[in-house]
């Protein structure tokens, strides 16, 4: 069974599948990466709350980064989120986003409930 949560035109939020959790994309607005990565990881939580997950749960993270001379300030804030121990499989990858302003985008897959 399928389970589509927060669902609109082009997207859920969260899709459900043999206990796997698929999130959309995250990104948000700020000035620095840190402050980006900061609320988007600040969303992630509440999907994964959503999804029936959470941090420890993460299976695996794609992160695209607009500028990869941002890398040391993602992992900065990154790696006092990520709970220790469970760190998920994670690839980090430079890409154009769909806004000049945006310097990252976080999706996330993670078991759920």
């Amino acid at each position: 069974m399928i389970e589509r949560i927060e669902t609109g035109a082009r997207s859920s939020k969260i899709v459900k599948h043999n206990g796997i959790a698929y999130l959309t994309g995250q990104v948000a607005e700020g000035d620095t990466i840190q402050v980006q990565v900061r609320a988007c990881l600040a969303k992630i939580d509440d999907l994964l709350i959503k999804a029936g997950s959470s941090r420890e749960q993460m299976l695996r993270v794609t992160v695209w980064l607009a500028d990869m001379d941002d890398f040391a300030g993602l992992n900065e804030v990154w790696n006092a989120w990520v709970p220790e121990g469970h760190a998920p499989a994670r690839a980090c990858v430079n890409a154009e986003l769909a806004r000049a302003e945006l310097k990252v985008e976080f999706m996330v897959d993670a078991a759920c409930d």
